[in-house]
């Protein structure tokens, strides 16, 4: 597969990155057509600049404490993934809200992974809000990025059962499972031109096999 000719990913992380390590392995594996161009955090000793760094993938810290504004951090990335060419945003426990200015700067370029069914449960914490709440299924789901929170249309969803047993640690961890699968899925439709997005829905184009062929997630709900 043509590197040059492969979609160029702008990864936004807080955290130790476990979605990007998929996002990564994806693409060194040839799963899907796209490569991490350049991974950005605002946390210095964020684990994820570490993963990419084993990749040699170009991992930046910016800083938020040398800005004035939330605006002018997000500015400040914005510039840096335009240097970089990035065709695609990819949000991988990316604890900041962006702002109107970075959403509209890479509209319906921006992907993020949610660890809930949306949408049920945005925000925080969401595995304890579904245990509390006394739900039977929960999951997890991949959408666009708009100016709410956990507000944008969706991609794809894949579905997790919720044990008798569970606790919100067990809950998470069998959740992970299903992001590290899904959110690569997601950026290939993304990067095979497949996506349509139509008010609230996101049709994906060609699915039809997929969707009554291939079983690839437990009670997968999107392509």
């Amino acid at each position: 597969m043509d590197v040059k000719a492969r979609l160029r990913l702008g990864v936004l992380v807080s955290g130790r990155g476990s979605n990007l390590q998929a996002i990564i392995d994806a693409s060194e594996a040839g799963r899907i057509h796209a490569v991490v161009a350049v991974v950005i955090s605002d946390v210095a000793d964020a684990f994820a600049l570490e993963r990419a760094r084993t990749h040699g993938i170009e991992a930046a810290f910016v800083d938020s404490r040398l800005f004035d504004t939330k605006e002018a951090f997000d500015a400040a990335v914005i510039d840096l993934l335009r240097k970089r060419g990035i065709d695609l945003v990819c949000l991988a426990g990316f604890m900041r809200l962006l702002s109107p200015q970075f959403v509209e700067e890479f509209r319906r370029r921006i992907l993020n992974i949610h660890p809930a069914l949306l949408p049920a449960f945005p925000g925080l914490h969401v595995q304890r809000k579904a245990l509390k709440h006394g739900v039977k299924f929960s999951g997890c789901t991949v959408h666009f990025v708009d100016e709410g929170t956990d507000t944008g249309p969706i991609i794809i969803q894949a579905v997790v059962p919720v044990l008798d047993d569970d606790t919100e640690e067990s809950l998470s961890a069998r959740i992970l499972k299903y992001e590290h699968q899904i959110y690569p899925r997601a950026i290939q439709l993304f990067a095979e031109g497949r996506l349509e997005v139509l008010g609230r829905r996101v049709l994906c184009h060609g699915s039809d096999a997929f969707q009554r062929d291939e079983k690839p997630y437990w009670g997968a709900t999107n392509p």
